[in-house]
């Protein structure tokens, strides 16, 4: 009877073991897969952004997508805005006098041969007139009526502005890449336009003092943007390649100290790191991180990546 009992507990012990272990089993198995439910949803929450069509154009975003381009690289080079010697005319009285009558002022357009002043001649009494060697503007006059002229000092200043050039400096590590014939993209500030050139001339002998050689750019400046003494910056391309990916740097942000690119997909913008290569002023090459054909924020990612930190930092409040 004694030995009944004793084998009853042990087959009741045993079964208790085998439930627990089945239920341990149960739990073991059911928690990584708790667990990765909750971390997708945090990271579908945190990394993923959502904004609607009407968003995206209220904040200026653009989409592109991914293609291969070219990508030129560049040297700058700084210069300044200079008259063309044949553009410009230093016109004198040619016999000592007296400024009888004053035609034209600095500023006024002036026509070749036009008259600018008239001055009685000393030796003959008689009047004569100082007129243009060249058409364009009147830039300066030391020159007044009545006042008594006799040397090179009196006269007028006239400049022809429908061309200019610009004059950029070279230094001898940049010599290599800067030639005749080179494009150059001419450049003064902000609210200037970049205007597309080529080098027209490269100076044969470096400057003593300033130790460069002079690269000469001809603008047309009908529109009168070149103001002469205009200092500019040069942007001459050095080589031209095609790259798998090309995209703007105005794509690229900064997140976590990598660089980032925000995605498009399906269930919203996903920020992807990105390995950059060569860049420009403009655009820059991407080696991995994104694919040819997808769609990806061009312009406007920092109010999505925003967006993003907003939410991210809600989270921690709640």
């Amino acid at each position: 009877m004694y030995l009944k009992k004793y084998l009853m507990f042990i087959l009741v012990l045993a079964g208790v073991l085998v439930v627990a272990g089945c239920s341990a089993s149960t739990e073991k198995k059911q928690n990584p897969a708790d667990s990765v439910g909750n971390h997708e949803d945090r990271e579908g929450h945190n990394s993923i952004v959502q904004l609607s069509s009407a968003e995206l154009k209220e904040f200026d975003i653009e989409i592109t997508k991914a293609e291969p381009g070219k990508l030129e690289t560049h040297v700058t080079l700084s210069g300044e805005i200079i008259i063309p010697p044949d553009n410009l005319a230093h016109i004198h009285p040619r016999f000592p006098g007296i400024v009888k009558q004053v035609y034209k002022n600095i500023g006024d357009h002036v026509k070749k041969s036009e008259a600018l002043a008239e001055i009685e001649s000393n030796e003959s009494l008689t009047n004569y007139k100082i007129v243009s060697l060249i058409s364009g503007t009147v830039i300066e006059m030391h020159l007044t009526r009545g006042e008594v002229v006799d040397d090179v000092k009196h006269g007028f200043t006239i400049a022809n502005l429908r061309t200019v050039w610009a004059y950029l400096k070279v230094y001898q590590k940049d010599l290599p890449y800067v030639k005749k014939g080179s494009v150059v993209f001419i450049s003064a500030g902000n609210d200037m336009p970049v205007v597309k050139s080529v080098v027209d001339y490269i100076s044969p002998v470096i400057d003593e003092k300033t130790r460069t050689a002079t690269a000469r750019v001809v603008l047309d400046n009908r529109k009168k943007i070149w103001k002469p003494g205009l200092f500019v910056n040069g942007s001459v391309t050095t080589s031209v390649q095609t790259v798998n990916i090309r995209i703007p740097k105005t794509a690229i942000e900064e997140m976590n100290g990598g660089k980032i690119v925000f995605v498009k997909t399906a269930k919203g913008f996903i920020p992807t790191p990105v390995t950059i290569g060569r860049q420009n002023t403009y655009n820059v090459e991407i080696l991995s991180g994104l694919d040819k054909g997808q769609l990806y924020v061009s312009k406007g990612g920092f109010t999505l990546k925003a967006q993003m930190q907003k939410s991210e930092f809600g989270d921690d409040e709640h």
